[in-house]
C-alpha cells in the first residue's frame, strides 16, 4: 500500500519471488498471472550470466512490491518446462499475462534493459500501487496552495519510487511554491541522472530558473515606460517581460517577448527565443498559453 507507515514491516519478497517447480508450474505462473504479470527466469548453478541477471531481475522485482511476480525455475531440475517453452540456451526470461507469454529474452542485459522490461510489465498490469492516484492528489494540493502538503505527498511517492519523474517535478514545483528557491535547487540537484531530461525535471528547472529572474525583475511601472518612451530598447522590453511574468501576468510577458523576437530575433544570442522556450517548459504542454505562444513563435521563425 501507498505511502506505508514507518512502522509498518516490509514487504516479504517471498510472497512475489519464487523457486518454482514443474509441480507448481500453472498455479504460480500461469493462474498467478492473470492477477499480475510474471516473469519467469530460466536459470542454472553452472550458469556465470545468470548469478548476475538472477539478482538484478529479483531487485527490480521487489522494487514493485507485488506488482509484477518472479518465478525462478532451475532447467536441470524442470527440463519439462524449458522444453515446452523451447528455452536452449540460459538465462531466458518469460513473461506472462493473462495466462499467455507477452515478452521475452535471452542471455544478459544491462540494467536500464532490466529496468524497462519489469517497468513496462507493471505498466501493462495497470496496477501502479496507487502513485497516480497519490500524484493527482499531490498536484491538487499544490494547486489550491496547500504547497507544504504536496511536497509531503511527493516526497513520499519518491520513497515508494525514486524515479518518478512526475514526482521529482513535483517536489521541486512545491518547494518554490514554498518560496524557498534554495531547496528545490537542492532538490533539483538530487535529480537521478536517468530522469534528470523528463518533460516534468525539465519543466521544474525553467520554473525555478524564472523564480531566480523574477527574484531580480525590476519596477513594473517604471519598466513599462521605458519601453513606451523608446520601443526600440530591446533590453527594456525584456526586462519588463521578466517584470510581468513575475507578476504573474504570463500571456502579457510572451507578448513582450514575441514582439522582441520579431523586432530583432538575434539580440543578445536570441535571448528573447531562449527566454520564450524557458516559459514554454515551465508550462505544461497543454496549457492553451503555451500552444498558442509556440505557434506564433514559430510564425515568426519561419516567416
Amino acid at each position: 500500500m501507498l505511502l506505508q507507515g514507518s512502522g509498518e514491516a516490509p514487504p516479504n519478497t517471498a510472497d512475489f519471488i519464487k523457486d518454482v517447480s514443474e509441480a507448481d508450474f500453472m498455479a504460480e505462473v500461469i493462474d498467478a498471472s492473470m492477477q499480475v504479470p510474471v516473469i519467469v527466469d530460466f536459470w542454472a548453478p553452472w550458469c556465470g550470466p545468470c548469478k548476475t541477471l538472477g539478482p538484478q531481475l529479483e531487485a527490480e522485482v521487489a522494487r514493485h512490491k507485488g506488482r509484477v511476480r518472479m518465478a525462478k525455475v532451475n532447467v536441470d531440475e524442470n527440463q519439462m518446462i524449458a522444453g515446452q517453452l523451447r528455452v536452449q540456451s540460459i538465462p531466458t526470461v518469460f513473461a506472462f499475462f493473462q495466462g499467455q507469454p507477452v515478452d521475452a529474452f535471452q542471455g544478459a542485459v544491462p540494467p536500464s534493459q532490466i529496468k524497462q522490461f519489469v517497468d513496462k510489465l507493471v505498466a501493462l498490469g495497470g496496477d501502479d500501487g496507487g502513485l497516480g492516484a497519490a500524484l493527482e492528489a499531490a498536484e491538487a494540493m499544490l494547486a489550491e496552495g496547500a504547497a507544504s502538503d504536496a511536497a509531503e505527498t511527493f516526497a513520499a511517492i519518491l520513497g515508494e519510487e525514486p524515479e518518478n519523474a512526475d514526482a521529482w517535478g513535483g517536489l521541486i514545483r512545491a518547494r518554490l511554491a514554498m518560496g524557498d528557491a534554495a531547496s528545490a535547487e537542492e532538490t533539483l540537484a538530487q535529480v537521478p541522472a536517468a530522469i534528470s531530461g523528463t518533460a516534468p525535471v525539465e519543466a521544474a528547472r525553467a520554473q525555478l530558473a524564472l523564480a531566480h529572474q523574477a527574484a531580480t525583475a525590476g519596477p513594473l511601472a517604471e519598466l513599462e515606460s521605458r519601453v513606451n518612451a523608446d520601443p526600440a530598447d530591446q533590453q527594456a522590453r525584456f526586462d519588463y517581460a521578466g517584470a510581468l511574468h513575475a507578476a504573474g501576468r504570463v500571456d502579457e510577458a510572451i507578448e513582450q517577448l514575441l514582439e522582441c523576437f520579431r523586432r530583432d530575433r538575434d539580440w543578445n544570442d536570441g535571448a528573447a527565443k531562449a527566454q520564450l522556450f524557458t516559459i514554454f517548459d515551465a508550462l505544461k504542454p497543454t496549457d492553451p498559453l503555451a500552444q498558442k505562444g509556440r505557434r506564433r513563435l514559430s510564425s515568426l521563425i519561419f516567416a
